[in-house]
């Protein structure tokens, strides 16, 4: 068998490796200068008076921004079943309970006209995820948000750099946004997050309860040239702080997000050209003047496929070729089926999708022969040329 092509590899160069060895030499491991770099980098980056709080983790970032905007038991959450777990399992940690809502079968997205009709009076906010990389239809949840008084934190661990109404995901007028860095990610610290918002004070109770209530962050305490020892808790807060290896890695990461677009948005143009007549649906686009980050790249295979979607999987992995799927919906699996009592059908274009869908290989270091590669073993499967 041909060396197995994995389905992601982060995309890692000297300017990550020194700025990392620079950190290690510094003495400053956990969040320091380097963090505040990165804070202030993607920051200017959305520009927009945005504020940014970086995190360990999205899932970290998203149950900050929910607390900040004051979530609290017995209230509702509207989100997708079409996510990975962490978006709905967040709102769990604040005894909240999340509403899905069924997806627009044309771009995984949630199905903006659905969310009002499942407002009640418990609902307090709405966590849209820009599924793959495509923005959702924000401009209307917008609109629903300040119609019922509700807040909106948006899911972003795979929009950047996404495009929406030509502004840049992240520089909305939503409560807040939350990026996630996990190694498969377009911009990859390996762990890691961000938080951004236009509002301070969201900002500063995310702050606050990234580490510990405290008061004041370690690194202004240590690195103050006057004595500086005195903190107070305020609040019983979380382990949530970004360190200053992982911001390293960050600070030149994200100086590389539209080079690295073009390059994943370049590979699913040429999928899409050679899986064309194949009996599949290929992903959504962008609307002209958006852009897609292109963090997925799925393929639904229709009912004349020679072969089902899980065992095309097989028959690519066979191949050497790594593909996943993305994602099992979440009233799929026995926590939520069983807590909220769900059945299959609940949500069809969810279902639906996902039954179809498999996620082929997309990433920034893979070269021609690897995309073609992956073209050429596709079509053997599927019956192409």
């Amino acid at each position: 068998m041909s060396d197995f092509l994995p389905f992601a590899l982060p995309d890692i160069d000297d300017n990550e490796i020194n700025e990392v060895v620079d950190s290690l030499r510094s003495g400053w491991l956990t969040t320091g200068p380097k963090t505040k770099r990165f804070e202030s980098d993607f920051a200017d980056f959305l520009g927009g008076g945005v504020e940014t709080v970086a995190v360990n983790s999205a899932t970290a970032g998203l149950h900050l921004a929910l607390e900040a905007i004051g979530i609290e038991p017995g209230d509702e959450v509207i989100t997708t079943p079409y996510t990975f777990t962490a978006t709905a399992e967040v709102i769990r940690y604040l005894g909240a309970d999340p509403v899905l809502v069924d997806i627009d079968p044309n771009t995984f997205n949630i199905d903006p006209l659905k969310i009002e009709q499942a407002i009640t009076p418990k609902t307090k906010a709405i966590i849209p995820v820009h599924f793959a990389g495509l923005a959702c239809d924000m401009s209307t949840i917008l609109k629903i948000a300040k119609k019922h008084g509700l807040k909106v934190v948006e899911d972003a661990a795979h929009a950047i750099p996404t495009i929406s109404n030509g502004q840049l995901i992240g520089s909305l007028q939503s409560d807040a946004t939350v990026y996630s860095f996990y190694a498969t990610k377009a911009l990859a610290t390996g762990e890691g997050g961000m938080v951004v918002s236009r509002n301070p004070e969201i900002a500063a109770r995310c702050r606050v309860m990234r580490l510990h209530g405290i008061s004041r962050d370690a690194f202004d305490r240590y690195s103050s040239k006057t004595p500086s020892w005195y903190y107070e808790v305020v609040a019983p807060g979380f382990k949530y702080n970004m360190t200053d290896i992982a911001a390293s890695l960050g600070i030149h990461q994200l100086k590389k997000v539209y080079a690295f677009q073009k390059r994943r948005a370049e590979i699913a143009g040429i999928y899409d050209q050679a899986f064309a007549e194949l009996p599949v649906m290929l992903p959504p686009q962008a609307t002209d003047g958006d852009m897609h980050a292109w963090h997925l790249y799925i393929l639904r295979l229709t009912e004349g496929a020679p072969v089902q979607r899980d065992r095309f999987i097989e028959l690519m992995a066979e191949a050497g070729i790594g593909c996943s799927v993305h994602f099992i919906p979440l009233h799929l699996h026995p926590y939520w089926r069983d807590r909220y009592h769900h059945q299959p059908d609940d949500f069809p274009h969810a279902l639906k999708s996902y039954q179809a869908a498999v996620s082929l290989p997309i990433y920034t270091r893979m070269t021609d022969a690897d995309v073609e590669r992956v073209v050429a073993t596709v079509c053997s499967i599927l019956g192409g040329n």
